[in-house]
């Protein structure tokens, strides 16, 4: 019970969540939650199915525990997406990061957006909108302004009446100030949380033979930046919704850093790459060690305490 988290009206186990991008299409929910895991974010997922970039498009860095991607959204497509969650058995929290198609122009990328909420609204707890990614061109430019209000709008509205929360996904590449005009504009418009962060394009740090790859930097290279940026959107908006902390998170000292920095919800892509399946269960356990060593009697107790 002391795990468990309360956040968009949703239950959750634990605060540990797999991070979109590991389950593209929805393959592996329920074996993703089998081990441990408090909830699963699939996808992206676009409305029509596309490959994505071409390869080589993924690089370990296992001298700093990163990864480099520049999948650019590899996708079977929503209506695949649909099938392969109607086909769950386990009713733990699903997320569903959907984004548009790459051939879709930037001033028509809502309809993506929309076409994508009608479809999963219905199979995914909460949908959370894509548009930080680095690997699909201009999608940055949506994070700004008018153009994410809308996003925002028409996407609530495509997803029902009783359609799930709605959280977007920024970059760890803007600044503070556009960090807080960005986040504010999403809640604005009606977004129920902020997810913090996607892939850097910075390098800095790497090896050189890692500098000239293309796509985002994920892993413990971002640590810091994200905990940064969950501190601050804490701050900006924290009182308002909830924030989801993603970027480096390796270990229950991790977890604990970036809920204390303001984040409600965790999740973890890389590191799972490097430890492999036992890491959700190791980490649940840590958890528990540490409300018993520490004695706090919940999660949501310690949100935004050093903030």
């Amino acid at each position: 019970m002391r795990l468990q988290v309360e956040c968009f009206g949703l239950r959750f186990q634990n605060p540990l969540g797999v991070a979109a991008g590991l389950d593209k299409n929805a393959d592996a929910v329920d074996a993703l939650l089998a081990l441990g895991f408090g909830h699963v974010e699939i996808g992206t997922v676009t409305p029509r199915p596309q490959p994505g970039n071409p390869r080589p498009r993924v690089w370990r860095v296992p001298e700093q525990g990163a990864v480099i991607n520049a999948l650019g959204f590899p996708s079977a497509g929503a209506e695949a997406a649909c099938a392969r969650l109607r086909q769950r058995s386990e009713r733990t929290v699903v997320g569903v990061n959907i984004g548009k198609n790459k051939d879709t122009a930037l001033e028509r990328a809502v309809e993506d957006y929309e076409a994508c909420a009608r479809a999963l609204a219905a199979l995914g707890d909460y949908l959370t909108v894509n548009v930080s990614s680095p690997n699909t061109p201009g999608l940055r430019e949506l994070q700004h302004g008018e153009m994410l209000a809308e996003i925002v709008r028409r996407t609530r509205v495509a997803a029902g009446a009783d359609g799930p929360p709605l959280l977007v996904k920024l970059a760890p590449d803007l600044s503070d100030a556009e960090l807080e005009r960005i986040a504010t504009v999403a809640v604005d418009a009606g977004a129920a949380g902020i997810v913090a962060t996607n892939t850097t394009i910075a390098r800095d740090g790497l090896p050189a033979q890692y500098q000239e790859h293309p796509g985002g930097l994920s892993g413990a290279p971002l640590r810091a930046r994200a905990t940064e940026v969950c501190r601050r959107l804490y701050r900006d908006v924290g009182s308002r919704v909830p924030i989801v902390g993603v970027g480096g998170i390796a270990s229950a000292d991790d977890v604990l850093e970036r809920v204390r920095a303001g984040a409600s919800l965790v999740q973890l892509y890389t590191a799972f790459i490097f430890r492999g399946p036992g890491m959700a269960g190791q980490l649940v356990r840590d958890l528990s060690a540490a409300a018993d060593r520490e004695g706090w009697r919940s999660v949501s107790e310690l949100v935004g305490v050093d903030a």
